[in-house]
């Protein structure tokens, strides 16, 4: 799966906003977000969608959520505010 292009993160803009407004998060490259040097969330995309991947809640790996729609994006947003540093 490759990492999301262009045409992918201008379709997930919306979304990056959200995720843009969220402290301590910082994003390196369009859709690419650190916390404390360290990578939090990143995207991708495949037939099969667009999706996100997010450190799990032990931050010791990343957990994959689909993006393409509403429920998956909502979901996303709400898990980043949970998993960020505080």
């Amino acid at each position: 799966m490759k990492h999301a292009g262009l045409a992918a993160l201008d379709a997930l803009e919306p979304l990056l906003a959200e995720i843009r407004h969220l402290p301590g998060l910082t994003e390196r490259s369009r859709g690419v977000f650190y916390t404390k040097g360290r990578a939090f969330l990143h995207f991708h995309e495949d037939p099969k969608g667009l999706f996100a991947d997010i450190r799990d809640a032990d931050g010791r790996d990343f957990e994959r959520i689909e993006v393409s729609g509403e429920a998956g994006r909502r979901r996303l947003v709400a898990l980043a505010a949970e998993r960020r540093p505080a």
